[in-house]
């Protein structure tokens, strides 16, 4: 009967093998502890980043009022989970055609895609909330 020979190196495998799962074990419990599930995040529970871009021309009135009713409706619909860019075509007008921007202030969602765009002082709320798909439109909940 042979013996099998075991090197350092598997061993020392094992046992950080053993360590990364009790480790993680811990985390878990700790975390259930504080309230916190330790389970993984599934693909389906990832939390959406909304990355949304505001193009406008300055300090106009127009675009202050874009960028306030932006930030409430951010602030109200989306938890903190939004990164808004705000680009001045009046310092940058070459950016405007990375988007296509053809009126300002204009609103653009890069994430979730697909890639939607708002034209206007974003003061409508409920078109707002339709074009950024947080509130099914009319159409759609009639027809479904």
């Amino acid at each position: 009967m042979k013996k099998k020979r075991t090197t350092s190196k598997s061993r020392k495998s094992v046992s950080t093998r053993t360590s990364r799962v009790a480790s993680k074990a811990k985390a878990a419990r700790e975390g259930e502890a504080n309230g916190v599930s330790g389970k993984e995040p599934r693909a389906k529970d990832k939390v959406i980043t909304w990355e949304l871009r505001l193009y406008v021309a300055g300090n106009t009135p127009n675009s202050i009022a874009a960028f306030s009713n932006l930030k409430q409706i951010c602030e109200t619909h989306m938890g903190g989970r939004y990164r808004i860019e705000i680009i001045d075509l009046l310092r940058n007008p070459q950016l405007a055609s990375g988007d296509q921007i053809i009126a300002i202030p204009t609103l653009v969602r890069r994430l979730p895609t697909p890639i939607k765009k708002i034209i206007g002082d974003l003061s409508n709320r409920e078109r707002v909330l339709i074009g950024l798909d947080l509130k099914p439109s009319r159409l759609s909940s009639a027809t479904g």
